[in-house]
């Protein structure tokens, strides 16, 4: 099978999980108890993919400048673009209570929350792509992170638009869009890169883990302890842990 194939296969596997978690999260009542729970397992699984699979491959790969250089620019990118949806209405896109406004609160922001879903999941899957340049195989951990992580956001985004009295076709058509566009990016992340020196490639690798650490920290922490028990924090842990455990049996 190409490798850009495989590439698109896997991205579209991670995105898909979104679909799974917005259907539970729109058709559902899940308590909010439940979807803090799920959010901060998802939090703890990418924190470990971005700290063991993300920045320590790209400084195994090119060493701490294009590391460091790569995250930052990652962080800084994803909240410049996080800042200009904010104001349009995406700030609150991945919260399952009533915060994100309707509609007719903020015009626009059904548009909002597209772009900032897209921005949220497009450096997962680039980096899925990346994974299979050079004849390698498939990064086992990033793609079981990005899809057991994606379910609590698609869950808790899916539930918010609910409550902000999105249609079923806006939200379904919305995650499945973006289920899609995960798929291209992986692909292009293996097309568009595949001649790129090391160093190149352990700067996009970092961007992406800049940017996804940018994101646990705006996106996915505050639902997680909006309405937080006591054990979140445990909770969160054992996400950490499972990822953990994936990269080393891998």
């Amino acid at each position: 099978m190409p490798g850009w194939l495989q590439a698109g296969g896997w991205g579209l596997l991670a995105g898909s999980a979104l679909m799974v978690g917005a259907a539970v999260g729109y058709l559902a009542r899940v308590p909010q108890k439940i979807i803090a729970s799920v959010m901060a397992f998802g939090a703890g699984v990418l924190l470990s993919a971005v700290a063991f699979e993300l920045i320590a491959e790209a400084h195994e790969q090119a060493g701490l400048t294009p590391t460091a250089l790569g995250a930052v620019a990652g962080a800084v990118i994803y909240t410049g673009c996080n800042v200009l949806l904010a104001r349009r209405g995406a700030r609150h896109r991945k919260r399952s209570g009533e915060q994100q406004p309707s509609e007719d609160e903020q015009g626009g922001s059904g548009l909002a929350l597209a772009l900032g879903a897209l921005l949220d999941g497009i450096p997962e899957s680039i980096v899925i792509g990346t994974s299979l340049l050079g004849g390698g195989a498939i990064s086992v951990v990033t793609v079981a992170a990005v899809f057991i992580s994606n379910v609590p956001e698609g869950l808790s985004s899916a539930a918010g638009m609910r409550h902000a009295g999105r249609s079923k076709a806006y939200v379904f058509g919305l995650w499945t869009g973006i289920a899609v566009i995960s798929g291209l990016a992986a692909v292009a992340g293996f097309t568009l890169l595949g001649g790129a020196p090391a160093a190149v490639l352990a700067a996009i690798t970092a961007l992406a883990g800049g940017a996804i650490l940018a994101m646990i920290a705006d996106t996915m922490i505050p639902e997680a302890f909006e309405n937080a028990h006591l054990l979140i924090g445990l909770i969160t842990v054992a996400g950490f842990l499972v990822a953990f455990a994936l990269s080393q049996a891998g």
